[in-house]
């Protein structure tokens, strides 16, 4: 709580120092990007521009873009203040095929990252259990910094720069999937250790 309260207050600092705001919407009227540029760094978010391919993943064969939950098909957000530097960029499918073998193409899809972990509620599914860089399915150790709850999901990098494929644990014909990449700072773990 104080790490929010301390952040929210940062924020407001930075934006009544010289901030500019930049929002464009999309054809409907909803807010499609946001550009937030400080003296000190900003907050750039994208929405619905992302691809498989910024991402660093192909698509798997016959799938299509699908809207999530809050209907954004994908996201790209980069926010940077000096060293600190972090990018999330999310792509959503659908694919009329099965968990199974959509798993299988991505398990060897992420292999160029390196050593591929397979998740399940934040708990390994067979080994390896970690990457040879440090990465594991749990949040609790500070070193994923990504939870899929309730999802099946891949793994794939190191701690500070992740490739992943979360795949909605459901029943019934298809499987919905997102395609995801992460890069953190370095500083992220080190400030995770100080805190616990």
């Amino acid at each position: 709580m104080k790490k929010t309260l301390a952040l929210l207050a940062a924020c407001c600092l930075l934006l009544a120092a010289g901030c500019r705001v930049q929002v464009n919407k999309n054809s409907n009227g909803n807010e499609k990007n946001v550009k937030i540029d400080t003296p000190f760094g900003g907050l750039h978010v994208r929405s619905g521009n992302t691809t498989a391919a910024d991402v660093g993943l192909p698509v798997y064969p016959g799938a299509t873009i699908a809207p999530d939950r809050d209907g954004d098909k994908s996201a790209n957000v980069h926010m940077g203040f000096g060293e600190f530097q972090l990018t999330v960029k999310v792509v959503n499918y659908q694919s009329s095929d099965s968990q199974d073998k959509v798993l299988a193409f991505y398990q060897k899809a992420l292999g160029r990252y390196g050593d591929v972990i397979r998740c399940k509620d934040n708990q390994p599914v067979g080994t390896p259990a970690v990457t040879q860089e440090g990465l594991t399915c749990s949040g609790g150790d500070h070193h994923s910094h990504v939870q899929v709850s309730g999802n099946i999901s891949l793994k794939a990098g190191s701690r500070h720069h992740q490739h992943m494929v979360a795949i909605e644990d459901k029943s019934g014909p298809g499987t919905r999937f997102a395609l995801i990449e992460l890069e953190l700072p370095e500083s992220a773990d080190n400030q995770s250790s100080k805190s616990e």
